[in-house]
């Protein structure tokens, strides 16, 4: 008898048990199953609530970053890239240097550090005096002049103009391991760094490193020595 009463009540519970379960298990949503309790609840919800902002907002920061990849990709390329800086413009330079057309062959300097080192860039066009003989069919920049334009960079460093403007001119007095490692052409801009290793005041001689690049290239590079002298020597 008990066990008939015991299965009967499992199989036709109470209404007083069936509003117990009811008040411990309450399905609010498909996906989403709580406790009667309110403040589990709560704290299901607040995660919940968390968890959709995360959702909502990553989506909006990855539209934002493929925004400004597609503005830069569309920016028209005669925007995309600076000027080189002018530390030393043309008329600076020719203050400085005795050399004069056809055979300046420094445009702008973009750093300077006096006495230790410069950068400096040529612009090679086709209107170049050298380019008719050299080569008509494939204009090509001698790499004497490159050599002679680097050497016209490392006189910069070596008369020092914020130094009162030095009077003196100075000439080659050798070069050694001169390596060219690309044809410069017509179009390409040659950025030169000349930087002095040794100064030999008492002789007036100086032992410079250069290196000549174009687009990030190295072009050409070599030792130099170069002497100082005043205008009456």
């Amino acid at each position: 008898m008990v066990a008939v009463a015991f299965s009967n009540s499992l199989l036709f519970p109470s209404p007083t048990s069936e509003s117990s379960f009811s008040r411990r298990l309450t399905f609010q949503s498909p996906s989403r199953l709580s406790l009667g309790n309110p403040r589990s609840q709560s704290s299901l919800t607040h995660l919940e609530t968390k968890g959709n902002s995360s959702l909502e907002t990553a989506p909006c920061s990855l539209l934002d970053v493929a925004k400004e990849s597609s503005e830069e990709t569309t920016l028209p390329i005669e925007l995309r890239y600076e000027a080189f800086p002018t530390v030393l413009d043309i008329n600076q330079i020719r203050n400085i240097l005795p050399h004069r057309f056809p055979f300046l062959l420094v445009d702008r300097v973009i750093e300077y550090n006096p006495g230790v080192s410069a950068v400096a860039i040529k612009n090679v066009t086709i209107n170049d005096n050298f380019f008719p003989g050299h080569f008509p069919e494939r204009p090509i920049m001698p790499g004497v002049l490159m050599v002679e334009a680097m050497a016209q960079v490392g006189g910069l460093v070596m008369l020092q103009p914020e130094e009162g403007g030095s009077q003196e001119i100075f000439f080659f007095a050798g070069i050694d391991k001169v390596r060219f490692r690309k044809p410069v052409i017509a179009g390409d801009t040659l950025v030169m760094r000349m930087t002095l290793i040794k100064f030999q005041r008492r002789f007036g001689i100086a032992k410079m490193e250069g290196k000549a690049y174009v687009g990030g290239e190295l072009v050409c590079q070599g030792e130099f020595l170069l002497a100082t002298a005043g205008e009456s020597n």
